[in-house]
């Protein structure tokens, strides 16, 4: 018997998609319906492909056994210790397996910026992903063919035996290797898809981001996903949220942070600044005698709370800059303040309720 790794040629490292690349390949030339003159090449190559495409039959064809033996390499040996659990505790499989299933769930991450999370998109995306083979509809079958009952195990995907033990005769079910437990056979595959149903493209969906959206947050495309084997439905498709870091804005679920820097003068004096947020300019108040460390509020400014209505706040941190660069007559005009607020000769002095670094070592030694 020729070896199947030669027939398909690929050599025995190769992967399972190498396996089914050049089976889909070799198919095609080989199809009776396009080269008849080929056919029992075709048969050959498609039961090398049966045996290379089932891990289990795989393994045992490697290993010099009989990938079509119900018994495997020790059926002329008798009985495990597997077949009789299985008898007592009813291991295996029970009917046939369908061929047509759903699909698998689909993955994909993108990177949203702070605006867009704020209040929403739209973002097209290019997927990779499994469709139902428009040549066989999804069947898996070649034109005018059609799927028959397994020969082996006559449509139970199953098939049962009756073997000597030292406990008395065990009667043991096991799945149908020649049909994989499908119970039916596909001996004439769809030359497009190889008889899976399912091919690979590369399709373009549109997915709708909601307001308020943040990082690691999953939106649920149903029936987005690849389509199943056999025509089966589709699985679903989950789209993670990476937010990307904005240059001025801090994100605290839905409260935004953010440091705006003011001259002395205006600390002291008090000042109306303009800011720009992201809903646009905003006119923020600043007191007189405002201290680095306080903050301004400013309401509804914030992130919008997902699947709930309003929106939390934009916090502006404030801190007071000090001029290093003064000229000879700003030095002296201080000077001048200095000594209206008797402040030539400040005193040196520790706070006593100081919330900096040595106030919080206070305060844990004192109970405070």
């Amino acid at each position: 018997m020729a070896d199947h790794y030669q027939v398909l040629g690929v050599n025995r490292e190769a992967s399972a998609e190498e396996i089914k690349r050049a089976y889909r390949k070799l198919a095609r030339e080989l199809h009776p319906d396009i080269n008849p003159a080929e056919g029992d090449r075709f048969k050959e190559v498609t039961a090398a492909y049966e045996v290379l495409s089932d891990p289990q039959k795989r393994q045992m064809y490697d290993l010099g056994g009989d990938p079509f033996s119900s018994g495997g390499f020790n059926s002329a040996a008798g009985f495990g210790f597997g077949d009789i659990v299985d008898a007592f505790f009813g291991g295996g499989q029970r009917g046939p397996r369908p061929r047509s299933r759903r699909g698998q769930d689909a993955l994909i991450r993108i990177q949203v910026s702070l605006e867009d999370a704020a209040f929403g998109t739209s973002r097209e995306l290019n997927v990779d992903t499994a469709v139902r083979c428009t040549v066989c509809s999804g069947a898996g079958t070649a034109k005018d063919a059609s799927i028959v009952d397994c020969s082996m195990c006559h449509g139970r995907g199953e098939i049962q035996s009756v073997q000597k033990s030292f406990i008395g005769q065990v009667m043991t079910t096991r799945q149908c290797p020649q049909c994989q437990g499908f119970g039916t056979l596909n001996p004439h595959p769809c030359a497009e898809c190889a008889g899976d149903g399912r091919v690979r493209t590369r399709s373009t969906i549109t997915v709708n981001i909601p307001a308020g959206v943040e990082g690691g947050t999953r939106i649920q495309m149903t029936g987005q996903g690849e389509v199943g084997p056999g025509g089966g439905p589709n699985g679903d498709l989950y789209v993670e949220i990476i937010e990307i870091a904005h240059p001025i804005f801090q994100r605290n679920g839905d409260q935004l942070h953010a440091t705006l820097t003011l001259p002395m003068t205006a600390a002291a004096l008090g000042a109306t600044l303009e800011l720009e947020t992201l809903d646009g300019s905003n006119s923020v108040n600043i007191k007189p005698g405002t201290q680095s460390g306080q903050t301004v509020i400013l309401r509804n400014q914030g992130m919008p709370r997902l699947r709930s209505s309003g929106r939390g706040d934009l916090i502006v941190h404030l801190e007071v800059e000090t001029p290093s660069d003064l000229t000879a007559a700003q030095i002296e005009l201080l000077n001048q303040l200095a000594v209206l607020r008797n402040e030539e000769k400040p005193a040196a002095a520790f706070d006593e309720h100081s919330s900096g670094f040595l106030g919080k070592i206070k305060d844990a030694f004192t109970g405070r």
